[in-house]
């Protein structure tokens, strides 16, 4: 009977707190399509900027506390539309700087957030958060969005979305 009764009080000591297992999602994606310029910093063409805004319908109910984009001027255009949808500021990160940036984020657990980089980062960004990047993201493809989900176990799983209309 003691043994039961340990067995219950176990069970109703681990149910709750698995209930209240805290889980978030990073959502992270390259930019939209970018102008054809000599410019190192060319804006998001008109394909772009629709791209961005399918991104923010997407997201729509995600809750999305936080946007991060680099300093370009097309990762920006394409954070700002999901920004502008939450009410929160578009911060800025450094791409060169991602197992930083990555640790901070998980140890800040600050609820969902979107990230927005570059074809040739983001698979190393969604690396250093634990997801699984997949293949290389090419030069002209656009609509992968990652969404990680993380729990309050330490485990991240990687599902890919795609902003294609």
């Amino acid at each position: 009977m003691k043994s039961l009764y340990s067995l219950l009080l176990a069970a109703s000591i681990a149910l709750p707190l698995q209930a209240c297992a805290e889980t978030y999602h990073i959502y992270v994606s390259r930019h939209g399509e970018k102008a054809v310029s000599e410019s190192k910093d060319p804006p998001l063409t008109a394909a772009g900027e629709q791209r961005a805004h399918r991104i923010a319908l997407m997201l729509k109910d995600a809750g999305i506390k936080q946007v991060y984009s680099t300093a370009y001027q097309r990762t920006r255009q394409t954070a700002t539309p999901t920004a502008q949808q939450f009410g929160v500021p578009v911060q800025t990160y450094d791409p060169g700087k991602h197992a930083e940036f990555a640790k901070q984020l998980r140890s800040a657990a600050g609820g969902n957030a979107l990230l927005v980089g570059h074809s040739n980062t983001v698979p190393d960004l969604v690396r250093q958060l634990g997801g699984e990047p997949g293949a290389e993201i090419a030069d002209d493809e656009y609509s992968r969005l990652y969404q990680l989900t993380f729990t309050d176990d330490g485990k991240v799983a990687t599902r890919v979305l795609s902003s294609q209309p």
